[in-house]
């Protein structure tokens, strides 16, 4: 794929703006701001297409009001963005470690992958997932 050419500094913050409006309910504004109209994403549970995607969004936003999205890292490489984050769906959840690939075009997203795992409540590493 060819490197784009425009500058590339803050697409680790507009990929972290866009989870963090995700979490707090804001998915419409989310999209509005920072995804392209033919975004394709890679979860396995729904169609890959943009409204199938911000539906289920918008309606976990609505079933769990009280998220909580930690980002603990973000790396960026070109036009592409990865987000480590600590993702609950309340404040009592033990939550699970979420990562997000972002591939981004004239500085919009227009490819997502998430990857998740929860958190188990008994864990034999000292060193916890984050």
């Amino acid at each position: 794929m060819e490197q784009q050419s425009i500058p590339t500094h803050s697409l680790k913050e507009k990929a972290i703006s866009f989870l963090q409006l995700v979490a707090s309910g804001k998915v419409r504004e989310a999209y509005e701001r920072y995804i392209e109209p033919d975004f394709c994403h890679h979860n396995p549970y729904f169609r890959g297409d943009v409204d199938s995607l911000k539906l289920a969004m918008a309606e976990n936003a609505a079933q769990n009001p009280n998220k909580i999205l930690e980002v603990k890292l973000a790396i960026q490489e070109g036009d592409t963005v990865a987000v480590h984050s600590h993702v609950r769906q309340n404040p009592d959840d033990h939550g699970g470690a979420v990562v997000h690939i972002f591939r981004f075009h004239n500085s919009r997203i227009v490819e997502m992958w998430d990857i998740g795992q929860p958190i188990p409540e008994d864990s034999p590493n000292e060193n916890g997932m984050f």
